[in-house]
């Protein structure tokens, strides 16, 4: 039987982890690690997550409060999953949403599943951003999305950040002007003080659909 390795993150000055290290214990830990950093900085620099995932050995449980802890986006938590699932380290998150120990020979199903998501994902981010620069050429609105970038563009900028692609790439992407791209993610980056984004919430309400009576434990 391997060790439980538990990991909580916060990101503003006002949280704690106190309640996320509290469950931790709870739920058996054998080690908790804990920092208080921003959702936004890049995971090598996340001192505390490299620990943790650093001592894992395979037959180990790394558990979470709640997958969003994984990382920043849904292709960077599924990247995890799979990395720990190739190394025979399960995954448990204290919500109930994922126990890959559980799952057995259902996991690699689970995590696929979860890749296609977001592989779905990141088609509609290019249609809709698409969808949006036709119809501006068709109308004559501005391209370059100035100040007044819509709300939905900005995520979708940030979304494509946080999955590693280069500025320009995202200009590409987007169809958004390149000053108006670094404009947003520095407009982000001073929001670091800021609870945490929706980037979690949304993998989570994502993975609970897709578990809703269809995926039961491997017996």
């Amino acid at each position: 039987m391997g060790r439980t390795i538990g990991y909580a993150r916060c990101s503003t000055a006002s949280q704690s982890t106190d309640a996320q290290v509290a469950e931790l214990k709870a739920a058996g830990c054998d080690r908790i690690f804990h920092e208080k950093v921003s959702s936004r900085l890049p995971e090598e620099k996340r001192i505390q997550l490299q620990a943790s995932l650093a001592v894992l050995e395979a037959g180990d449980c790394w558990t979470i409060s709640k997958l969003d802890r994984a990382g920043r986006s849904m292709v960077e938590v599924i990247n995890r999953l799979h990395d720990l699932q190739s190394r025979g380290i399960y995954v448990r998150t204290l919500d109930g949403l994922l126990d890959t120990r559980a799952l057995g020979k259902m996991a690699p199903l689970v995590i696929g599943l979860l890749t296609g998501l977001a592989e779905v994902e990141r088609e509609m981010i290019r249609e809709r951003t698409q969808e949006s620069v036709d119809h501006r050429r068709r109308t004559g609105g501005d391209l370059g999305g100035r100040p007044g970038l819509e709300q939905v563009k900005k995520e979708n900028i940030l979304k494509l950040r946080d999955e590693g692609h280069s500025l320009r790439k995202i200009r590409t992407l987007t169809g958004v002007s390149l000053s108006a791209v670094q404009r947003t993610c520095k407009e982000s980056e001073r929001l670091d003080a800021m609870p945490e984004g929706d980037v979690g919430y949304e993998i989570h309400n994502r993975a609970v659909e897709l578990n809703k009576g269809a995926l039961k434990p491997y017996e």
